[in-house]
């Protein structure tokens, strides 16, 4: 083992016993489960049944949600595996809570102490595990490949910062990335960057482009259809701060009898949001109103379907980089996004050549572009049918990865 990685697991035996009053506070601050924190020292709340079990891990909603077409295949394919789900935060835990189907089990993933990580895996034993995006954690990781555990990586993201990071301990990020079986990019930017540190890569698979539309309650779409009263709807899909403020006014400037959905990412900035811009509150059963901020988990298959043109957010302000456009192009809606969306950088450039999606450089363009489709109807429906052709053809991604898969799982 390199010395940091060395220096690392010692540093975390050290900290360790620190780990449940930092879980305390942090549950006091709403960013635990105070009821569940057991699970994030590795303790199980849940027996482990008999036979294979294969353990998947997503870490924020965005990973837990695109793991979701994964776990569905893999319970279709192999009745007779367990699959455990973990994420690391409240609200992906309460999405997945919702979303898995019947028989999967759910946890919190443990903190990367040794004593935790054991614990975890003594109870679980999984025969491979499925980690997404850029879940590097070396404990983790290094204690279940010791034992034996098959892992993946899939749609594996790494930045250009976080690649300079890990470069200065080129050692430890080499053992590190050696561990995974198998390795899916998610875009050429990481492919790259995982090679530069040692990783053998396969294929590139972005699991946020697979999967089903997002559900929707059809009588709560009929009523609050029924609210709306033939109103164009304009909805702000996952927003941060400074963006709510410029969506709005780049809405007012190009429709005022718009009504304006704001769907923020993280749903307890609802009532600020509210305050900020006049809105009522879906969380509180307040009627549809000019704004209307949806601070509710779990409904964004709804407001998508309510939806003539969707923005996305975390692309207005720098440092966020975008959110996925696949889950509004799924219901076939014409999406607009800000300039700083380099997550998805890929696959905008992608929805970009066929006009499945427009960028706007700022509010005053996003004000244009708003404009420009409610007045042009056409244009608007014909972006509509290239966002669902773009995203319907994005599933044979996920057969490759189940055969790559297959060898990794018990026979």
């Amino acid at each position: 083992m390199s010395l940091p990685l060395a220096l690392y697991g010692a540093a975390m035996s050290l900290l360790e016993p620190l780990a449940p009053s930092l879980l305390r506070a942090r549950a006091r601050r709403g960013k635990e489960d105070p009821a569940r924190l057991n699970e994030r020292l590795g303790r199980a709340r849940a027996p482990r049944p008999e036979g294979p079990l294969v353990w998947l891990h997503g870490v924020s909603v965005g990973e837990a949600t695109s793991l979701l077409p994964l776990v569905s295949a893999l319970k279709h394919r192999r009745p007779d595996l367990t699959i455990l789900v973990t994420c690391g935060t409240t609200t992906a835990a309460a999405l997945l809570e919702q979303r898995l189907p019947a028989g999967v089990i759910h946890q919190y993933a443990p903190v990367d102490g040794p004593g935790a990580v054991r614990r975890f895996l003594d109870h679980w034993r999984p025969t491979a595990a499925v980690f997404v995006e850029s879940e590097l954690w070396p404990n983790l990781i290094l204690a279940a490949r010791a034992r034996g555990v098959r892992l993946a990586l899939l749609s594996a993201r790494m930045t250009a910062a976080s690649a300079n990071g890990w470069s200065r301990w080129s050692a430890s990020a080499r053992a590190l990335v050696s561990a995974f079986d198998l390795i899916m990019p998610q875009d050429t930017g990481t492919q790259e960057r995982l090679t530069r540190l040692g990783a053998t890569t396969g294929p590139r698979l972005n699991l946020k482009l697979i999967g089903e539309p997002l559900p929707a309650d059809p009588a709560e779409l009929e009523r609050l259809r029924g609210e709306i009263a033939g109103r164009k709807v304009v909805l702000a899909a996952s927003t941060h701060p400074g963006e709510d403020a410029l969506i709005a006014n780049a809405v007012r400037k190009a429709a005022p009898g718009v009504v304006l959905i704001v769907a923020p990412r993280h749903p307890e900035r609802g009532p600020e949001i509210a305050a900020m811009l006049g809105g009522a509150l879906r969380s509180q059963g307040e009627a549809m109103a000019p704004v209307y901020v949806a601070d509710t988990l779990g409904e964004m298959g709804l407001f998508f379907r309510l939806a003539d043109i969707v923005v996305m957010g975390g692309s207005f302000v720098p440092g966020i980089g975008g959110h996925n456009p696949l889950e509004p192009a799924r219901i076939g809606r014409p999406i607009l996004t800000g300039r700083y969306a380099f997550n998805a950088a890929d696959v905008y450039a992608d929805m970009f050549a066929e006009v499945a999606a427009i960028e706007a450089a700022d509010g005053a363009a996003l004000a244009r572009h708003i404009q420009g489709l409610l007045d042009n109807p056409a244009i608007a429906r014909r972006m509509s049918e290239a966002a669902l052709a773009y995203a319907g053809r994005q599933g044979a991604a996920l057969d490759q990865a189940l055969a790559l898969l297959d060898p990794l799982l018990a026979p």
